[in-house]
Parts: C-alpha cells; sequence; structure tokens
C-alpha cells in the first residue's frame, strides 16, 4: 500500500514537472520570437513595450505590429494542430495518423485557395471566418473520403498511404488553381500554400484565439470517452459512451483545429504526429486529461521553436513553417515506426 502511494506521488510530481518544463519552453520561445530577428531588440526594451511604459517607436511597431502577433499565432496555431493529430490518432489508434498525412490539410487548402484565387479575380475582401469556413468544408471532404476507405481497406498502413495519396492529389489541384492567380499574388499565394505565420494581424490572432480555443475546451471536456475509446469500442459502449457521436464529434473537432491552422498559417507538416509521441514519451503515460492541455503546450512550444529557426537561420531570407517542422519531426516519426516494428517483433 504505501509503495503504492509512494509510487502515485512520484508520478504527480513528475507530471507537475513535465507542464512546468513546457510552459518554460513555451515562454522562453516566445520571448525569444519577439526579441530575435533582422532587428534584435533587447528583452528589456520588449518588457517596457509590452509593459505600456514606452520605448522606442521603431521597437515598439515592430513589436506590436509584426513580432507579438506572429509569435501568439505560431503558439496558439501550433497547439491546435497538436491537438488535432491526437485526435485522429485516437480516432485511428494509430500514431502515425495526423491532418498532413491523411490529407486533411492538404484538402483545407485547395478550398481555401479556390476562394482565395476567386476573390482575388473579383477584386472581394474574404474576411477570417469565411476562410476557416473555407477550409472546414476542404477538410471534411478529405476527412469524408478517408472514413470511406477505412470501410474498405482493412490494413491502417494502407489507409495512411490512400491518405497522402489524397494529399498529393489536393496539392496538384491547388498548384494548378494558384497559376491562375493574378501576377502580384501569385507570390502571397505561393508563400502560404508552403505554410507561414507571417503577415498575422491582430484581428487574425483574436479570431485564431476563439476558435482554438473554443474547440480545446470542448476536447477536454471530452477526456472521459477519450479515455474509455482508448481502451476499446466495447469496453467505451459498457461505459455508456456514444460511439457513433463520440467517432463524429472527434472528426468535427480535430477538422476544425486542422482547418483553422491551414487558413492562416497554410499546411504545416509534422506537428501532428510528432508532438503527441514526444509528450507522451515525456510524461510516461496516455491518461487524457493529461495529454491533452500537454500536447496543446507541445504544440505550441515546438511551432515557436520552429517558426523562430524559420526567419533567422537565413535571414533575410524565410523559410517555410513546413521545411523546419519537416527537420525534426521526420526523424521522430521514423525513430517511432521502427520501435513499433521492433515491439512487434519481440
Amino acid at each position: 500500500m504505501e509503495k503504492t502511494l509512494g509510487k502515485d506521488k512520484r508520478k504527480k510530481s513528475w507530471y507537475f514537472l513535465a507542464f512546468i518544463l513546457l510552459l518554460a519552453l513555451v515562454s522562453v520561445f516566445l520571448a525569444l520570437n519577439i526579441c530575435i530577428g533582422s532587428v534584435n531588440i533587447p528583452l528589456g526594451e520588449v518588457l517596457r513595450l509590452l509593459g505600456g511604459g514606452g520605448g522606442d517607436a521603431v521597437f515598439g511597431d515592430i513589436v506590436w505590429q509584426i513580432r507579438f502577433p506572429r509569435a501568439l499565432a505560431a503558439m496558439i496555431l501550433g497547439g491546435g494542430l497538436a491537438l488535432s493529430g491526437y485526435l485522429l490518432q485516437t480516432f485511428f489508434h494509430n500514431p502515425i495518423a495526423s491532418p498532413f498525412t491523411l490529407g486533411i490539410s492538404s484538402g483545407a487548402k485547395l478550398v481555401v485557395a479556390m476562394v482565395m484565387v476567386f476573390s482575388l479575380g473579383k477584386a472581394v475582401q474574404i474576411s477570417s471566418m469565411t476562410m476557416i469556413l473555407a477550409a472546414f468544408l476542404g477538410a471534411m471532404i478529405s476527412m469524408g473520403f478517408v472514413l470511406l476507405m477505412s470501410k474498405v481497406i482493412d490494413q491502417m498502413s494502407m489507409l495512411i498511404v490512400a491518405g497522402v495519396m489524397i494529399g498529393y492529389i489536393c496539392t496538384a489541384i491547388t498548384d494548378f488553381v494558384v497559376t491562375f492567380a493574378d501576377d502580384a499574388n501569385i507570390v502571397n499565394l505561393h508563400n502560404w500554400s508552403r505554410g507561414s505565420f507571417s503577415g498575422i494581424t491582430w484581428d487574425n490572432v483574436g479570431v485564431i484565439a476563439v476558435v482554438i480555443f473554443a474547440a480545446s475546451f470542448g476536447v477536454f471536456l471530452m477526456s472521459k470517452p477519450i479515455s474509455a475509446y482508448q481502451m476499446g469500442e466495447s469496453y467505451a459502449r459498457n461505459m455508456g459512451v456514444n460511439i457513433q457521436a463520440f467517432r463524429m464529434l472527434l472528426v468535427l473537432l480535430s477538422s476544425i483545429l486542422s482547418a483553422c491552422v491551414t487558413a492562416f498559417a497554410g499546411p504545416v507538416s509534422f506537428v501532428g504526429i510528432a508532438v503527441p509521441h514526444l509528450v507522451k514519451n515525456l510524461f510516461g503515460t496516455s491518461r487524457p486529461i493529461l495529454m491533452i492541455p500537454a500536447n496543446f503546450l507541445g504544440g505550441a512550444a515546438f511551432c515557436l521553436f520552429c517558426d523562430l529557426l524559420a526567419r533567422v537561420v537565413f535571414a533575410p531570407t524565410e523559410l517555410s513553417i513546413s521545411t523546419v517542422t519537416a527537420v525534426f519531426g521526420a526523424p521522430v516519426v521514423i525513430y517511432m515506426m521502427i520501435r513499433r516494428r521492433r515491439e512487434r517483433a519481440a
């Protein structure tokens, strides 16, 4: 009994330390994103500006109009994308499932690109909510194809391959659509289609925060059903979970989260696969009540770190965010696949 209590106490202490670590990483990377760039701004100056204590006007414009909204967007969207990947992995019972690998992000990108090209051609200004709705429609269409294939394909590995093929088809059509944009807008569309947190405004941040936090809160409320579902559908059904409604909610919430990311930042790769795996290894548990906030914080830290590198490494040239996330996320996926193969062989 005493050993059990001691073990539980050590686990709780480790969970507390793990959350402190994630919060520290988010705070440090947020500060670095605001301070470092083509113009380096001392942390003391940033604190004065954020505290309303005055400061250099040029620094103030850089911080308030460019870096701070961009960093907040990377933090919130990164958390939402990691949470979306966690939901899809729960839904399909596979750690490789994510909005990127299943083609959901590419479907969202396709519809958003079509709406953007149409609006640019008609000189119509589209709102943030229109972008999110277009991305959500594209995400749901791609998700629908994946779900239809899941009824025909038994092997999860083949379903992932089918999702990747859907992604390639959507990307090819998107590139075809973008070629019909006006010459002046092709560069912006091209940058967005490769993934970038640049150009985010405070109005965008407001919409992003409302959508992502509302969907994330909905996910957190589903902690108990998710925990039961992880034990198997039969167990969840015996615990009173309505499987059909539960699966529908998982699809809707994951699509909303990934659609919001795609609408404002374009497709961002590997965050939804790598972060849930890293966070699970850090905590040593799969309990949803811990994994949901931990995934959000992990995704926020990961995207802040990658966006910092995208801006700084080859400055003044800026890399696409997907290029950097792939560099750090792909090795995690490869390691995960090798580890699973060894576990099965054993």
